[in-house]
Order: C-alpha cells, then structure tokens, then sequence
C-alpha cells in the first residue's frame, strides 16, 4: 500500500487503485481548517508510521507525530516549537533515528524515534535575520546512510530558478558548527523550484520532484572524476521522467518492483515505473496533499 497526507489526515490506498482509506484524521471536530499541515511521511515497518506537522508558517510551532500502521495510537513525539516548519522527513532503520528537512527554521534536524535527543544537523540560515528568504529554505531530504551523507533541497522562490540539491555528512565534522559546515557540496542550483527527494542507492540515483515545472526527475548521485569542477548550473545529466503534475511535491521510490509514487498539491496521486514509463493516477481531486511513502 502507499501511505500519504492530507493536512489534518493520513491515508492509504492500493497502488493497483481503488477507494483511499482515511488512516488518521485530526481536523478540527467544528469543521473550520486546521491550524498546522501535515508534509512528511516516513514508515518504520511492522511498527509504526511518523509524519510532521509545520503548524502555521510565521510560528516556531512545528511537530512531529507517529500512529501503529492502522492509524490507531496517534501520539506527538516532537512538541510543537521542536521544529519550525518540518517538512520531508526520513528514517534510518539502523541508527533508529528520523530526519527531516525545516523550512523556515533553515534547518535539518534529526532525533531519535521516540523523539529524543533532538538535534540540529544543519543550519542555513538565521530564521529571524533571514526571514523569508526562501533560498535558504530547507525542504526536500534523503539518507544514503551507509556513506554517512544527507541530501536535501533548498527551493528558493516560486520557479525562481534559485533551486539547489546538496549532501553533506550525516553528522557534524570534528569542530563544525551546524551554521558553518566545511562539507557541503551543491549537486544542482539554478532550478525551478525542487522539493522532495528519493534515492536509489544500488544504482546511484538521486530522484525529486521539482513543483516550478512541475515533473519529476533523475540524475546521477556522483559526479564522474574527470568532472570535479563541473558546475552544478550547467549539468546536463538530468532526465525528466513524469510532467503535468498540479503542483508537485512528494516523491517515493519502490526499488523492488521497479516503481515509484508521488503526490501533488493538486490532489494528484499517481504511480510509475522507476523511468516514467506506465504512468498513471490513482486518485484526483483529493484535496491539498503532501508526502507519500510505501507501507
């Protein structure tokens, strides 16, 4: 099944189609909007699903929250003001931690999965200083843990071409701070507006979705040795693989069948195979949805 959010809901749905199945529901009992947005979703398998709230936008009021598979147990394991306004979120099955990227607090932040030992991994800016530039906002986010590296996203303005992909180490070098950090490397800049990440790490590819055009894409994780000075402006390496999306943001891969998923604003859910082939809408006109995982 795939996994994804509305802003006060959870939901599933069989990737060979049928009806979506509400999972968790937290809107409002009077009716009126919810104050906060569900965005990122993450499975720990057999145990439990994690998504984050960014609550309202202009305020440090972002959480994190975590249900058993059916929905039912919901708790709150990162309390509002934890997180400025969480967005994509990972797990790493190993080190049993989440991390997720936050967009106004300019930021990747990680904890353990009962919400412990919160941390700050990296900082791109100062969230009262550099308020609402969204070229310092932090969105998109991908683990490639086994070579210690983070990726993420910064979005800048809408389709502004401000765009960036980067990875760093999943923690901070020995006498770095989280807002100086000798290990950063920009993949891509000058783009659209990229948002959520996935990676394929067997064959060394890097997939997003980018809501400025409106397409998910793919390029290569690593630069070719003879291109250690290439720039991250001009590369030419990537492939667009699905276009048309109504806003598009979440973005997950199903390596073993070969597949992917994603979701757009629009209330788009679709599915395709890993090269955009054989693509297709599960649902339409479900709302404002956001992040999507495999169960």
């Amino acid at each position: 099944h795939l996994v994804y959010l509305g802003p006060a809901k959870v939901f599933s749905i069989h990737p060979e189609g049928g009806a979506p199945k509400t999972l968790v529901d937290q809107s409002p009992r009077d009716g009126s909007r919810s104050s906060g947005l569900n965005d990122g979703i993450a499975i720990d398998p057999g145990r439990h699903i994690y998504w984050t709230n960014m609550g309202r936008a202009a305020e440090k009021d972002g959480f994190v929250m975590r249900s058993d598979l059916d929905g039912r147990n919901v708790k709150t394991i990162v309390a509002p003001g934890g997180a400025f306004t969480p967005k994509q979120l990972k797990l790493d099955h190993v080190a049993r931690k989440l991390y997720w990227s936050d967009r106004e607090g300019m930021a990747i932040q990680c904890c353990d999965l009962d919400g412990g030992n919160l941390q700050t991994l990296l900082r791109t800016g100062d969230p009262v200083a550099h308020k609402g530039d969204q070229a310092r906002w932090c969105v998109g986010i991908a683990l490639d843990a086994a070579r210690n590296h983070i990726y993420w996203t910064q979005k800048g303005g809408d389709n502004a071409g401000q765009g960036v992909i980067r990875r760093a180490g999943l923690k901070l070098p020995p006498g770095a701070t989280p807002e100086n950090r000798p290990d950063i490397e920009t993949l891509f800049s000058n783009m659209p507006e990229p948002i959520d990440l996935d990676l394929d790490l067997k064959s060394r590819t890097i997939y997003w979705t980018d809501r400025g055009d409106n397409t998910i894409s793919r390029a290569p994780m690593d630069v070719a040795p003879s291109e250690r000075r290439f720039d991250p402006a001009t590369r030419t390496d990537r492939v667009v693989l699905v276009k048309g999306l109504k806003e598009a943001i979440g973005v997950a891969l199903d390596l073993p069948r070969n597949r992917m998923a994603y979701t757009s604003l629009g209330g788009e859910v679709g599915v395709a195979n890993l090269d955009g082939s054989r693509a297709r809408m599960l649902a339409t006109g479900q709302g404002t949805l956001t992040g999507v995982a495999w169960m």
